[in-house]
């Protein structure tokens, strides 16, 4: 038997109708298969995956599932199936679901992590979090390592943060001077522009005096910055593809990565298992703080302004970092 309570009835939810078109409608809300649990949404993240489908290329079909995209979302259990037994009613959590862009979404009993007390009225975005701890397990950063990140958006951020709690040397890199500040206050020992190739190559061999980095980790999805980042590696390092490579093939300098002998690790997950174990250590992290997501939270939109948040995520106006959804 469900548990539901007088919630039930209509929710706003985004669809998607076009490139670069989208309009909220009233939908019903849908009861919980009997392994999962209905959240009520407090918030939903944007995640620049979601740029893609927004430009509207060959593959993608319009008008989406209602919430579709939407796949960061948090917020209060207000239903569960009849075989759920871990999760009640009235827990908040964050889950991996994919229609939260909307005022309710289903996830598995499996897909959602609860949030603890001490998280209360706090946006927690789990996915893009729990994909920041994947990533910063599969880098094996230690103190002491000399760590390159390119690029730093709200997942570089992140990655500075663990790095630097870790006791690793960081140098951040980015084309933009605002999160060039971020990576400051983060705690990176250098940050560097992204612009000039062979320049840049330069300044980091000055300043791990000649030997490169440990650990280069990538985390634009661009071809230049992924050639780049193998330059940085030093010979036996790790290179660690963080990056959302989705446009298309790439062309590698092999003969570098074999003369160097570079360790080079994709650290995208794709099993929900270690999707909601990187969400559980996110959990953790953030309660010991060993990495504050809250400052890079940085620009807030309600549901009708989905449109504004993708266009930010996009166009990346000054100060930006992450958009995110306020829905109650």
């Amino acid at each position: 038997m469900d548990h539901q309570n007088s919630t039930s009835g209509l929710m706003q939810a985004a669809i998607v109708t076009g490139p670069g078109r989208v309009r909220v409608e009233a939908r019903p809300v849908t009861s919980p298969g009997v392994d999962e649990v209905r959240i009520r949404l407090e918030g939903c993240g944007v995640c620049a995956s979601n740029l893609g489908p927004w430009a509207g290329p060959d593959w993608m079909h319009f008008p989406t599932e209602p919430g579709a995209l939407g796949h960061e979302g948090w917020g209060v259990v207000d239903a569960v199936g009849a075989n759920v037994t871990a999760i009640r009613p009235g827990e908040r959590v964050a889950a991996l679901s994919h229609n939260a862009y909307a005022h309710y979404d289903l996830a598995r009993e499996q897909a959602v992590v609860k949030l603890p007390d001490e998280l209360v009225g706090l946006p927690f975005p789990g996915e893009p979090l729990g994909c920041a701890m994947n990533i910063f397990r599969r880098s094996r950063i230690k103190a002491g390592d000399t760590v390159a990140i390119i690029g730093i958006g709200f997942l570089g951020a992140l990655l500075t943060q663990l790095a630097v709690n870790e006791g690793a040397e960081v140098i951040a890199l980015s084309p933009r001077e605002f999160s060039l500040r971020t990576t400051q206050t983060c705690g990176a020992h250098h940050s560097l522009p992204l612009d000039d190739h062979w320049a840049i190559i330069e300044q980091v061999q000055e300043l791990t005096q000649g030997r490169f980095c440990d650990i280069v980790i990538e985390a634009t999805g661009k071809a230049w910055p992924l050639d780049l980042a193998a330059e940085l590696t030093k010979e036996r390092g790790r290179l660690i593809i963080a990056g959302y490579h989705q446009d298309g093939p790439r062309q590698i300098n092999m003969q570098l990565w074999n003369w160097r002998g570079l360790d080079v690790s994709n650290a995208h997950e794709r099993d929900p298992a270690r999707y909601r174990q990187g969400m559980e250590e996110a959990v953790a992290a953030t309660l010991e703080g060993r990495f504050d997501p809250q400052p890079l939270l940085t620009h807030c939109y309600g549901l009708e302004e989905l449109a504004v948040a993708l266009n930010a995520t996009r166009d990346r106006p000054e100060g930006f970092l992450k958009a995110w959804l306020k829905l109650s």
